[in-house]
């Protein structure tokens, strides 16, 4: 039974390699070696696991917090946002970098997803920032610092995640996370 895992790994290793879909490829082979190599015990137990994951009331957050993130591109709320803190920050040296940081802290707060918000800061602040004389350095990666700081600052999906994960209040994980998450921004 040990060499299942180094074959599992070796076999999703190479389909990926071949250009298949990583999510067929991992779900696929998944499917393929429990149905080989597990006893039918096993597969009998999966649709009452999978059962209790989907009574998990706190999870319905997650496609939320991504609705949330849709909403605030499509509206022009994160822009409006961000040329409203360079107002703001406009005259401190380094005004809109600061700016980017806050907008991007938030907007990473309020999605949950790093990687959507570091490519929405990037499309709607990378041009400001070349503009006014940034170097394209320094301005990719406040960007990608800024987009990572919101996986501590309430309301987050990871510590949605979290919470239902490790079966801890998620509203004490919030009020935690709080002054941590405004520190670090």
């Amino acid at each position: 039974m040990e060499f299942l895992a180094i074959l599992l790994f070796a076999s999703i290793f190479i389909l990926i390699l071949y250009g298949y879909p990583v999510a067929f490829t991992l779900g696929g082979l998944s499917l393929i070696y429990a149905l080989c190599f597990l006893p039918m015990d096993v597969m009998t137990l999966l649709p009452a696991r999978i059962f209790g994951l989907m009574q998990n009331e706190v999870l319905i957050a997650v496609p939320l917090f991504i609705y949330m993130g849709i909403m605030l591109e499509k509206s022009g709320l994160a822009e409006r946002l961000l040329e409203t803190m360079a107002i703001l920050f406009g005259k401190v040296k380094g005004g809109l970098a600061i700016s980017v940081v806050v907008v991007g802290a938030l907007l990473a707060a309020s999605t949950g997803i790093v990687g959507a918000t570091v490519i929405t800061m990037g499309l709607i602040s990378l041009p400001t920032m070349l503009k006014r004389g940034y170097q394209p350095e320094l301005a990719t990666g406040v960007i990608a610092a800024s987009g990572t700081l919101g996986q501590i600052i309430p309301p987050s999906v990871v510590l949605v995640l979290l919470g239902s994960v490790l079966n801890v209040s998620v509203g004490a994980l919030f009020a935690a996370a709080l002054l941590p998450g405004l520190l670090l921004v």
